[in-house]
């Protein structure tokens, strides 16, 4: 075999090598995203057109998450958050749409205690994706009863369920306790 002719097939295999490399990281990727962001993964796809722009989407809110200083709450603080839970459920009796503003004011405030900006629904959607995923879409329904209750549009029967939605975020909110 001519020198030429090994260095041709050295090069091809490296370059098979090259290929079945950057494929099986990309499968990686995907599956790590796919994990770690479960619904919202295809949520994603759908919303930027392909998988290619959705994986950089969600890479994207991975790498501004591991920059947040998401802090643990001590438990006398887990407490109150509880008691002050159990308040707006009591005032769902006398007030369905007072109480589901108190609920998302409180996520609200969790959120921002905890270290998670609350720079306006998009962006708490955009970070709560990447540790809470599994719970987003309760956090989108009450949102969007939220908005329709305020336009008069929404019934009790939905402002209960906002409840049950923005109890399901705030539960996890509150025991979640892994920082970072």
């Amino acid at each position: 075999m001519s020198t030429n002719t090994l260095i041709a097939v050295i090069a091809a295999a490296v370059v098979v090598v090259i290929v079945l490399s950057a494929i099986l990281w990309l499968l990686a990727r995907r599956r790590h995203l796919r994990d770690r962001f479960g619904p919202e993964y295809e949520r994603a796809v759908e919303e930027k057109g392909g998988t290619l722009a959705a994986e950089r989407e969600l890479h994207a809110r991975e790498e501004r998450h591991d920059k947040l200083d998401i802090k643990e709450l001590p438990p006398e603080r887990r407490r109150q958050y509880s008691e002050e839970w159990s308040g707006v459920q009591e005032h769902f009796v006398d007030r369905p749409a007072g109480a589901v503003d108190e609920a998302d004011d409180l996520v609200s405030r969790l959120m921002t205690e905890r270290g998670y900006p609350t720079e306006g629904y998009q962006g708490a959607v955009r970070d709560l994706s990447v540790r809470h995923s599994r719970t987003l879409d309760h956090y989108r329904s009450a949102h969007d009863v939220r908005v329709r209750s305020a336009k008069g549009q929404a019934t009790t029967e939905e402002l209960r369920g906002a409840m049950v939605h923005y109890r399901a975020l705030f539960e996890e909110l509150l025991t979640d306790q892994r920082s970072r």
